[in-house]
């Protein structure tokens, strides 16, 4: 989009058409959906209405925010970051720098977290009933999402399971301000203030702590902890190594495994007997993660996602 007549969008389809053509140019993999969001960003559209305003004229002003927003994405910043959001499991998840974007692998985990729910409830309701000669009091569930970033897990559990509540843990100050904005955007008037619970810190010793104040361990420990390995950072798309966040990114002293060992060392501690432990890994590490779960007497399953790729590792905790 250049000053140049011939080369100036007269119109919002106009406009689409040419940042279609120039994330194509700049090798953006999805450019054709990029160009979409970026361009109803510049309009202050969302989709649908940027597809039933392609005649509606253009100005300068919108020009302006259109180039300079598709300049950002020629240069790898991701989308996600210029638009200030991302969607996961059908919800809008504000995000920026400093803080990791959602993924869609990561629904996953939250699918295996709402089936492991219902299943720990129907347990716990049918044991209550039976000791109480049938009259449950059966109480909440408790699950802990530890490295919440945007809060997209934890906050996703919250919106779906009700009756449960949520302890979000997170290092960064950063993540943890995101995450409360999240749950204040997608749960106005405070509607989450009762059940999820905002810990910065180190995660692990935060939420030993929260276990022994309360004298009760966590039903669900889930985690998308850090699981690149310092010298694997060549092979991430600029979108991801030049942006965002390292100590969201990158396995301590180059082991991609230490966070899957240090949650399965800790889990006997932390989740309740009958409960569950839900680490997500990166591409061919679960054989690893498996040996390791193995060798602490746990049965590892996997949960694989769209591309077949074994996703989400899962131990329970034996009753």
């Amino acid at each position: 989009m250049t000053q140049g007549s011939s080369t100036v969008p007269r119109t919002a389809g106009d406009m689409l058409r040419m940042a279609r053509e120039f994330l194509q140019k700049k090798g953006v993999e999805e450019w054709r959906l990029e160009a979409e969001l970026l361009v109803a960003h510049a309009l202050g559209l969302d989709r649908l209405r940027l597809f039933l305003a392609l005649d509606r004229p253009v100005g300068g002003a919108e020009i302006d925010r259109a180039r300079d927003v598709l300049v950002r994405r020629g240069r790898r910043e991701p989308t996600a970051y210029i638009v200030g959001r991302r969607e996961f499991y059908k919800r809008d998840f504000q995000v920026g720098k400093g803080v990791l974007v959602p993924r869609p692998e990561t629904e996953h985990l939250v699918d295996r977290a709402r089936e492991l729910a219902a299943e720990l409830l129907v347990a716990r309701v049918s044991a209550d009933g039976a000791n109480r000669g049938g009259a449950s009091s059966a109480g909440a569930l408790w699950i802990a999402d530890l490295g919440t970033g945007s809060g997209c897990i934890a906050l996703t559990c919250a919106l779906e399971l009700p009756g449960a509540r949520v302890t979000a843990l997170d290092v960064s100050g950063a993540a943890i301000l995101c995450a409360r904005a999240n749950a204040a955007a997608l749960a106005p008037e405070g509607a989450l203030a009762a059940r999820v619970e905002f810990v910065e810190g180190d995660g692990l010793a935060e939420l030993a702590r929260l276990v022994c104040e309360r004298g009760t361990r966590v039903d669900l420990l889930l985690s998308n902890p850090p699981y690149v390995a310092r010298e694997d950072a060549a092979t991430l798309a600029p979108e991801v190594k030049d942006y965002e966040p390292e100590l969201a990114l990158f396995a301590p002293a180059g082991d991609p495994d230490h966070w899957v060992r240090r949650l399965l060392d800790a889990a006997r501690a932390l989740v309740t007997p009958g409960g569950a432990l839900l680490v997500e890994l990166g591409a061919g590490q679960a054989p690893r993660a498996a040996e390791l779960a193995r060798a602490r007497g746990f049965e590892p399953r996997f949960v694989r996602d769209l591309a077949g790729i074994d996703r989400v590792l899962e131990v329970r905790v034996a009753p």
